[in-house]
């Protein structure tokens, strides 16, 4: 018999497409550089869509950026995010130095993409970074595509130094009073005469700070329409293009991979270019004002008057911090006491600042013991600024005070804030509250000094407490001076005392008036005996009765405690119970119960 054999019916598998994507760039943007990007963009969109087994992901072109970096190039950045959103699987670029010029740049990204499963291929160099040798081809070539940048680096600042030496300054830059009319600097009036009063208020003595504060109240702006600040005022006052005069190279660029630009302080040769256009600031007073920024500068805050400085500013010094002490001014604790002075560590006026010293320093106490240290009778600013270099904190409410001289002495200086505050004047009108309102005469009320305590001859003082029965969270007790020292006189709550008061004494509801007019004062007893004596000699007595602690339970709660006894009493627990009471009087015998 023959064999037959069933030949099933297969369904062709479709081949996976890959997702492919394309990476152009060009450094230089020029009507030459923009055809080749357009040509680029051009031959890898139809290459990638001629290939039947490619799925076209795009084209990425950055015009007219650098290589040496990655953080300006938005399009590299995109195509990289589509990678690893899995919109990706391979990218085709013209050559290494397209991709990167940055060796590091280069490898990890190639890594990363390679870590995700995105292959890379540069077609001058045939290279492919999934193949084994890829990494070691693109670390050789990456390096010379770095070294390729780094040389036309040179070429280029060889260039502009060539020029700055025949005076032709690199670009047109900007300069605030000048624009520019083809290659020459002309003078913009209205911003020039800004220029002129920035320079003219220097020199009237006003700080930079106080020029500031006079432009944003006459609404005085940049070009750009943005206030003036500090910075921008002390820029115009060093910039000596004002003069008529250039200086070129104040900046350079150490490293042409990572594109950090310094002020150039000495590295390399500046070329100052004389008349070069008209000048706003004559040469003379520029001069001027460049060594009156260096005086004041010397002198540190103290040049600026319009900061609120004083002989102290800058002198008192933290060991720990480094920084300077601060000038701190407190309010009186009453409307009867003096403001005080204090200077603090620098570092307490900072957002999670902390200082190893603690404390203050009193200003008051301090020039005390200067003038003692210097041997004076009363502290004098210039002979402290004169002899005292610097003084330092070592610790709490101690100077170690340095001379100029090269003597060092330790003083003490404490504080002594309260006794300074009880002035006479204070003592005289605290005496004459406590013997009208007693004494509490803050928050004082008619029950002020009113209730005595027989048992030890104590006033009573009013406490507060929380309460879960008060309508705002916490109630008002009456107790004795000594109370929880000894003293047993029952404390008095003040809502149930004051309506006992009020029988007694106002008739009807309680009325603060005439309590003061009628009581003299109350002696409390232990037992919650009262005996209110009146101002005409009279008496009369009353029980303040102790309320039952808190609050009584409703109908609802009763019943649901008795479900939950039920439930928990179970008969194995009532076993379990009765095991252990057996047990127990078994062990004691007659004394099975616990003495008290």
């Amino acid at each position: 018999m023959a064999k037959v054999t069933r030949v099933e019916r297969t369904v062709p598998t479709v081949k996976k497409k890959k997702k492919v994507a394309a990476y152009a760039r060009i450094s230089m943007e020029s009507e030459r550089m923009n055809h080749s990007l357009s040509a680029q963009i051009s031959y890898y969109s139809s290459l990638i869509q001629k290939n039947p087994d490619w799925e076209y992901a795009g084209v990425f072109a950055d015009d007219g950026i650098s290589g040496t970096g990655i953080a300006k190039r938005d399009e590299f950045k995109r195509m990289i995010a589509a990678a690893e959103n899995g919109e990706i699987d391979v990218i085709l670029t013209k050559s290494i130095q397209r991709f990167a010029r940055n060796t590091v740049d280069l490898l990890e990204t190639v890594r990363h993409l390679k870590d995700i499963g995105v292959e890379v291929r540069f077609e001058k160099e045939h290279i492919n970074s999934m193949s084994g040798d890829g990494e070691l081809m693109m670390t050789i070539l990456a390096s010379f595509a770095q070294e390729e940048s780094r040389s036309i680096s040179d070429n280029v600042k060889w260039g502009i130094r060539k020029r700055m030496q025949n005076g032709i300054p690199n670009g047109h830059f900007r300069v605030y009073g000048y624009r520019w009319e083809g290659d020459e600097m002309v003078i913009v009036p209205e911003e020039a005469e800004v220029v002129r009063r920035i320079y003219q208020n220097f020199l009237d003595g006003k700080s930079r700070l106080e020029t500031e504060r006079e432009f944003a109240a006459e609404g005085i702006t940049t070009r750009e329409g943005c206030c003036w600040v500090d910075s921008n005022i002390k820029s115009v006052l060093t910039n000596i293009t004002y003069t008529g005069n250039l200086l070129l190279q104040k900046e350079y660029i150490s490293d042409p991979i990572a594109k950090k630009r310094k002020k150039n302080r000495g590295e390399l040769p500046q070329y100052y270019v004389e008349d070069s256009h008209p000048a706003i600031i004559d040469k003379e007073t520029f001069d001027y004002v460049q060594s009156e920024i260096a005086r004041r500068k010397e002198l540190g805050p103290l040049a600026n008057k319009s900061l609120n400085i004083s002989c102290f500013t800058g002198k008192i010094k933290c060991p720990y911090c480094g920084l300077s002490y601060m000038h701190n001014t407190r309010k009186p604790r009453t409307e009867y006491g003096q403001a005080l002075e204090f200077w603090v560590c620098g570092s307490r006026k900072k957002k999670g600042g902390r200082c190893a010293v603690k404390g203050s320093i009193n200003q008051g106490n301090m020039e005390k013991v200067l003038a003692d240290v210097l041997g004076l009778d009363k502290f004098d600013e210039d002979v402290f600024l004169r002899e005292v270099e610097v003084i330092y904190v070592p610790k709490a409410y101690t100077l170690e005070i340095h001379f100029t001289d090269g003597r060092v002495i330790t003083k003490e200086c404490p504080n002594t804030g309260h006794k300074d505050c009880w002035t006479e004047e204070y003592k005289a009108r605290t005496s004459r509250n406590r013997r009208k309102n007693g004494t509490n005469p803050k928050g004082a009320s008619a029950l002020t000094s009113k209730i005595k305590c027989v048992s030890c001859g104590c006033n009573f003082r009013r406490c507060t407490q929380p309460s879960a029965t008060s309508e705002d969270g916490h109630a008002y007790y009456w107790r004795c001076a000594e109370h929880g020292r000894g003293c047993g006189t029952l404390g008095m709550r003040e809502d149930i005392l004051k309506p006992i008061l009020a029988d007694a004494v106002c008739g009807g509801d309680w009325d603060d008036t005439i309590f003061k007019d009628k009581v003299d004062h109350i002696n409390a007893y232990e037992g919650g005996e009262m005996e209110i004596v009146f101002k005409d000699g009279t008496s009369t007595k009353a029980i303040y009765v102790q309320p039952k602690r808190g609050k009584p339970c409703s109908e609802e709660q009763k019943e649901h405690m008795r479900q939950v006894m039920r439930e928990r009493w179970t008969p194995e627990l009532k076993e379990e119970m009765s095991e252990r009471m057996k047990q127990l009087r078994k062990e004691r015998g007659d004394t099975w119960r616990k003495e008290k």
